[in-house]
């Protein structure tokens, strides 16, 4: 008997955790986990740290594997908690995941965990011993016969991510179930776009932005740079709360383009394009940055072109990175006091916390600055609290404290690593024969029933849960 049990991510886009479990007929079980992800947001509670939402509340008993689909906090988050709880199984993902996995967790043990470097580094060595990297397209049996296979591939969401193929032994043969993880969308920069499996019995699929379509990349190049021109107009800075992994690197790739295309050798050179400094203040998406640039191996067609052209998409001329604490806030103060415009990237994604918060502070007051999100902002987030009530020039608390919102607010969806409506439904009806089940996961409620109802009308004969 197959059973699936969620432990994140069902009423929320945050907390993913899927758990494959397979009963024999002597009662015997074996299961696979599919990501231990972070709640964020109100899905976390009123403090951030409920401690139900921290505490693995499962029987990891019967756990064979924890598979990475990626390396986002909503997906890897709970790992430390799964260690303490005394998982002591391997840990599957991707080659670029396995690398850059222990970065983020290195980040999330110094943000929520401790500033005792020795003990970071010794559940570091922990996690490294347990992390198994797995080539796309290749399976991968685990546990002993009959074993789960798996099989990961591209998903197109952020370098190294994946979704997840199982075959599940069962009396009658294999039944395969796949996990999609975060989907990206087609036309993400960097990265190639994720190609449907070739055959599922059950999907466990996202709905992110199941009741949405983004923007065409075209559009949105062009709204990204009517902002940057009010910034360059007013001597303004333009705030872009970006997540560390992903957003950062395909923003900057795209910035290059407007620079290459606005410089002095570009098709449309203008002189104030040359003022423009953009700031990548965030010390893990640096890190980040570096390990995009380590494996330009695996981006695109397109990517490709602009290297050997003699481009550097993520290490441009006007490109400045700031490390330390004390650079960070002479940042701040500078850009808040002077006419210098500029492009500030700063984590976190949400204005949950990070150095992003010192720039909303500073910034949020003056209509010569702009706040520009370019990814989803979760209920009871700070940033969803400024998408929303900032173009009514209202205001947002931030450390217990009410800033008014007199800066302009814009939202670019098109930007957005996940896939739309269109491309959900495109991923499921690209298997060439229809799954019988789908189960729709990790997205807000009335989502989620948009994107059911598009797929019962795309696909009649498939049934379509929402847990």
């Amino acid at each position: 008997m197959i059973q699936l049990h969620h432990h994140g991510a069902t009423t929320g886009v945050t907390g993913s955790c899927h758990e494959l479990r397979v009963t024999n007929g002597a009662g015997g079980q074996r299961a696979l986990l599919i990501d231990c992800g972070l709640f964020q947001g109100a899905e976390a509670g009123d403090d951030g740290a409920r401690a139900e939402r921290l505490q693995i509340g499962f029987d990891i008993g019967p756990l064979q594997a924890l598979i990475i689909t990626h390396v986002h906090i909503d997906h890897v988050g709970r790992l430390p908690y799964l260690l303490a709880a005394g998982y002591r199984g391997p840990i599957l993902a991707s080659p670029a995941s396995a690398e850059l996995l222990p970065l983020v967790l290195e980040d999330a043990l110094k943000v929520g965990f401790t500033r005792d470097q020795a003990l970071i580094q010794r559940v570091l060595a922990v996690l490294r011993q347990r992390i198994v990297a797995v080539p796309f397209g290749q399976w991968h049996p685990v546990g002993a016969e009959p074993s789960f296979n798996i099989r990961l591939q591209r998903a197109g969401h952020i370098l190294g991510s994946a979704y997840v193929e199982v075959d599940a032994p069962t009396p009658n043969g294999p039944r395969r179930i796949v996990f999609s993880g975060d989907l990206g969308a087609p036309n993400t920069p960097l990265l190639p776009a994720p190609q449907p499996p070739e055959r599922a019995d059950t999907l466990i699929l996202e709905s992110t932005y199941g009741d949405r379509r983004h923007e065409d990349r075209a559009t949105r190049a062009q709204r990204l740079r009517a902002v940057i021109e009010h910034a360059l107009h007013d001597g303004g800075t333009v705030l872009i709360p970006a997540f560390s992994i992903g957003r950062t690197q395909e923003l900057l790739y795209e910035l290059e383009g407007l620079f290459h295309s606005h410089g002095a050798d570009g098709h449309q050179p203008r002189d104030t394009w040359q003022r423009l400094q953009v700031v990548l203040d965030s010390p893990l998406a640096a890190d980040f940055t570096h390990g995009y640039r380590r494996l330009r191996q695996v981006w695109d067609d397109e990517a490709q072109q602009r290297l050997q052209q003699g481009r550097h998409p993520l290490a441009f001329e006007q490109l400045v990175t700031v490390d330390s604490h004390s650079d960070h806030q002479h940042m701040v103060n500078y850009l808040a006091h002077s006419r210098q415009p500029a492009i500030v990237i700063a984590a976190s994604g949400m204005c949950a916390g990070g150095r992003v918060v010192n720039y909303l502070k500073a910034l949020l007051g003056d209509p010569r600055h702009d706040i520009l999100f370019v990814g989803y902002q979760a209920q009871g987030t700070p940033g969803r609290d400024i998408q929303r009530y900032g173009p009514r020039g209202g205001y947002v608390i931030l450390d217990g404290q009410r800033y008014d919102i007199r800066a302009g607010v814009h939202t670019i969806g098109g930007y957005s690593a996940h896939a739309d409506q269109r491309d959900l439904i495109n991923f499921a009806t690209g298997i060439p024969t229809p799954p019988a089940n789908i189960r729709l996961i990790h997205g807000d409620p009335g989502a989620k029933q948009a994107l059911a109802g598009e797929l019962r009308r795309w696909l009649p004969a498939t049934a379509v849960e929402i847990p």
